[in-house]
């Protein structure tokens, strides 16, 4: 009732087939075309027009009909052809029509039986029904069988159309869904780093207002300064581009463990500032050296930070290392958003990601690295 609902509603075909199911449908005129040679009889004038009335509605339902509301309209189509072979040499149109519409069955076997099974009541009741015998076969073996392959060929084309455009679509949600993740996580972890140097610099700031105001200034400027910088990457991690990369990973760094009072040892060969790797290995390196400072900063209660990055065989390595106390040796790291955030995009690349604490916490990333012939690390 629904779908017969929706056919008289509108549309009365599927939007997808556009005007041709209209013009098809003038198919039938073609029963028309003895009345040229020989007079109809006042009983084919009322058949026709019943015809008409009844066939009409029932070919605009099968475009929209599936299983076996599609199977009963191709038997009342063929019951209605079957009433017509003896007084009509055109009524073979009707199983034209009838084989038309068993491009409405799936899977495609069933709709190449239910073809054959229409060629076969057309064979049979043009042998015992028609007045022309064989003759009446001609439209029903040679138009039908096209129009049934092509309806069934052309049907099995818009389920696989249909099946690509629903996969298309979860991919689609896929990427949507892994684009918020990093855009979570990227924004996790500048914004943690950041914000987390700007209240170290307000401390300092405070301190220093009732002696030294030129030094209080100062501060004030550079939390104006990390404001607006975490503002730029903001906008630039939205985007999904990173134009700082390790460079301004170390520069924020040092900044950072400055203001906290923690020494900064760093061993970052110059190569790797300048297109050694490639951008997304380098925008995982840098993220990661900017949560693993900002976690020292605010978490590790240390005095001195190792930052290391070489190349060892095929792997680009970074350590971060610190003496902070405030964990025991041995003991369980907890992993927060960050540390998940960054095991998630060391996955991403082929990378892995190990924590330890030993007089303070050691974190250890390795990521797969190509060498080109123009950037070529030296190995240690």
């Amino acid at each position: 009732m629904q779908t017969l609902k929706r056919v008289l509603a509108g549309p009365w075909v599927p939007p997808e087939l556009g005007k041709l199911p209209y013009l098809w449908a003038f198919s039938l005129t073609f029963m028309l075309w003895q009345y040229f040679f020989v007079p109809p009889r006042a009983i084919e004038l009322v058949m026709f027009g019943v015809t008409a009335v009844l066939f009409l509605p029932l070919y605009l339902y099968s475009f929209w009909a599936e299983g076996r509301a599609a199977i009963l309209c191709i038997a009342l189509t063929c019951l209605i052809g079957v009433i017509w072979i003896p007084y009509n040499t055109g009524a073979g149109t009707l199983f034209v029509f009838a084989a038309g519409m068993c491009g409405r069955l799936s899977p495609g076997r069933n709709a190449y039986r239910m073809l054959a099974a229409v060629l076969g009541l057309a064979t049979v009741g043009g042998y015992l029904l028609s007045p022309i015998g064989k003759t009446f076969l001609l439209a029903p073996w040679i138009i039908g069988v096209a129009v049934g392959l092509g309806s069934i060929m052309e049907s099995e084309q818009r389920a696989a159309r249909r099946q690509l455009l629903r996969k298309q679509e979860e991919v689609e949600h896929i990427a949507r869904i892994a684009e918020r993740e990093r855009i979570s996580r990227d924004l996790h972890d500048l914004l943690g780093h950041s914000l987390s140097l700007i209240a170290l610099k307000a401390e300092l700031a405070s301190k220093l207002a009732g002696r030294d105001l030129e030094a209080c200034k100062r501060e004030i400027g550079d939390i104006e300064t990390t404001a607006r910088r975490a503002l730029a990457e903001v906008r630039t991690a939205v985007t999904g581009y990173r134009d700082s990369g390790l460079s301004g990973a170390l520069a924020s760094a040092r900044a950072s463990l400055a203001a906290a009072g923690v020494e900064l040892r760093e061993d970052v060969p110059p190569h790797f500032l300048h297109g050694a790797l490639a951008a997304g290995q380098e925008h995982v390196l840098a993220l990661a050296l900017r949560e693993a400072v900002t976690n020292v900063v605010r978490h590790a209660g240390a005095t001195r930070c190792t930052v290391k990055l070489a190349l060892e065989g095929q792997e680009a390595v970074l350590r971060v290392a610190d003496d902070g106390d405030r964990l025991p040796a041995g003991g369980e790291v907890r992993a927060g958003n960050g540390l998940s955030g960054m095991r998630e995009r060391a996955a991403s690349v082929g990378g892995r990601l190990a924590i330890a604490v030993d007089k303070g916490m050691r974190l250890e990333l390795r990521l797969p690295v190509k060498e080109s012939k123009e950037t070529a690390c030296p190995r240690i």
